[in-house]
């Protein structure tokens, strides 16, 4: 395995998107906590906090999503504008919503990560049951059940969190960053 230090020169946004419990936040925090170690300043921006605060006002209707999205990619380009990394964890669910997020960031400094994850194994990782709500009808509008999700069709990089342990997922996400910082 290789060692956790990350070189990295300059800020960037980390777009996580994929279905709930798909392991966007695990990656999220994890990847962190990697840019902490080789004293690299980044900040984690994760959908179920930025739904309880920031966008506490919203609901899960397609423009209420599209206004989530756009709201955190606002707060990612501040921080990205600071000199740190945004590392965002959102379901951001349709393709047009990820190229909002993209537009606003600006596409040099936005890294589409897909987080794979078949529905059956995400529901099982399920601890907040929010997916059997979403099955008996307690939840409307819960993206992968009665809400679309649309897969990225051109990521920049794409991790199975199902057939992947978190560190090989973080090594994937960390050497596509240090090639991608290196061209730069």
């Amino acid at each position: 395995m290789k060692s956790p230090h990350v070189e990295t020169t300059g800020s960037f946004v980390v777009w996580l998107t994929g279905l709930s419990g798909a392991g966007k936040s695990t990656l999220a925090y994890e990847l962190r906590n990697r840019f902490l170690i080789s004293g690299t300043l980044s900040v984690v921006l994760d959908g179920d906090r930025i739904r309880s605060g920031l966008c506490r006002d919203l609901g899960f209707a397609p423009q209420d999503r599209r206004e989530n999205v756009r709201r955190a990619a606002e707060v990612a380009k501040l921080i990205l504008e600071s000199g740190q990394i945004a590392i965002v964890a959102l379901i951001s669910p349709t393709q047009d919503d990820r190229q909002l997020a993209r537009r606003i960031v600006g596409a040099p400094n936005f890294v589409e990560v897909y987080c794979q994850c078949p529905l059956e194994i995400c529901e099982a990782r399920d601890v907040k049951g929010l997916y059997r709500l979403a099955r008996s009808g307690g939840i409307s509008q819960f993206t992968g059940i009665s809400a679309p999700y649309e897969p990225p069709l051109e990521p920049d990089v794409v991790v199975n969190t199902a057939a992947s342990s978190l560190a090989e997922c973080v090594g994937e996400l960390l050497s596509f960053i240090e090639v991608r910082q290196a061209g730069r």
